[in-house]
C-alpha cells in the first residue's frame, strides 16, 4: 500500500510527454514515475556499488589490495582523539 506522498512540479509539455510516454506502456503517470524513477534509482545504485574492470585493472586492483598496508599518520592521530561526549 502506497502511503509516502511524493509531489512535483512541472512543465506542461514534460508531464505531456510523460502521459504519453505512460500510455503507450499502458500505464497511468503515477505508475510510470514511480517505475521510471525506481529504475534510475536502482542504477544509480549499483553504478556507485559495483564497479567492472578489465582483467589487466582487476591485476592492479588485486595487486593494490594484496600490497601491505602503509602507515598513515593522519588516521592514527583520528583514532587517538577522545570522542567529546565521553571525556570526562
Amino acid at each position: 500500500m502506497r502511503t509516502a506522498a511524493i509531489n512535483l512540479r512541472a512543465m506542461p509539455e514534460q508531464r505531456d510527454l510523460i502521459d504519453h510516454a505512460a500510455a503507450l506502456l499502458g500505464k497511468n503517470r503515477s505508475d510510470f514515475m514511480l517505475d521510471v524513477a525506481c529504475e534510475q534509482a536502482r542504477a544509480i545504485v549499483i553504478d556507485q556499488t559495483f564497479f567492472g574492470l578489465d582483467s589487466e585493472k582487476y591485476k592492479q586492483f588485486r595487486e593494490l589490495l594484496d600490497a601491505p598496508v602503509s602507515e598513515n599518520l593522519g588516521l592514527t592521530r583520528l583514532m587517538k582523539v577522545v570522542e567529546p561526549w565521553s571525556a570526562t
